[in-house]
């Protein structure tokens, strides 16, 4: 997914901020899309069965998985 509000500044000066989170099963991401859909700076949204492949002159990539971004993960986290 892309990240609006986090593109173009900080670690993702000048580029286009790619948000990656791994998840076990397909169950789980699309509980992490469903979350996604719920916040309004994520837009361009996908389940990828493999690691997706970015331009780092375009893209700075943050990956993540449940260690770090376990609310993503919870059914309903960023509903309001």
């Amino acid at each position: 997914m892309t990240d609006k509000f986090m593109s173009g500044w900080g670690m993702a000066k000048g580029k286009i901020n790619k948000l990656v989170i791994e998840c076990d099963t397909y169950n789980e991401a699309e509980i992490v899309q469903d979350n996604a859909r719920n916040r309004t700076e994520m837009i361009y949204i996908n389940i990828n069965r493999n690691k997706p492949n970015y331009d780092k002159n375009r893209c700075y990539v943050s990956l993540h998985d449940k260690s770090d971004y376990g609310n993503w993960f919870k059914v309903g986290a960023f509903k309001g």
